[in-house]
């Protein structure tokens, strides 16, 4: 008995237009994604530590609004900070002669509101270091210290 070979069966289904669709997706994918561009240099961002407590012998305010306060003054958004720089530097002053300041330099802590904007911060920092105080510190809210 003599058996014949089942035909080939010719498939009608390609594999081509699946093919495409893949290639398609794949570059869909590379378009739209976002890449990040490289860092053009290694950098370590600051820490905030929850166990260190903001302490300093100066302390100045900076609150949402703008307001700048240091102990009993304090000045309006739109006012002159100059009085209040004034009082800041007669502090140092007098924090000075009882202190040795030569060794180390009174730290001034900066409590400013997070809703402040940095145009604000930035624009107290030099006012700040003409008063006298090289280091600023910069106190941060909950779940962080200093």
């Amino acid at each position: 008995m003599q058996f014949d070979t089942p035909p080939k069966r010719t498939s009608n289904a390609s594999l081509l237009p699946m093919i495409n669709v893949v290639f398609l997706l794949l570059i869909f994918f590379l378009i739209s994604a976002k890449l990040a561009p490289p860092e053009p240099f290694p950098t370590e961002p600051p820490k905030s530590v929850a166990e260190a407590e903001a302490d300093g012998e100066f302390t100045v305010h900076l609150g949402a609004q703008g307001q700048l306060g240091f102990r009993a003054d304090v000045v309006e958004p739109d006012g002159d900070t100059a009085a209040l720089i004034e009082a800041l530097q007669s502090a140092r002053t007098e924090f000075c002669a009882s202190a040795d300041c030569g060794a180390t330099a009174p730290k001034l802590m900066l409590r400013a509101d997070q809703h402040v904007p940095a145009q604000r911060l930035a624009a107290l920092l030099p006012k700040l270091g003409q008063a006298g105080f090289a280091r600023v510190e910069l106190v941060t809210g909950a779940g962080g210290g200093v």
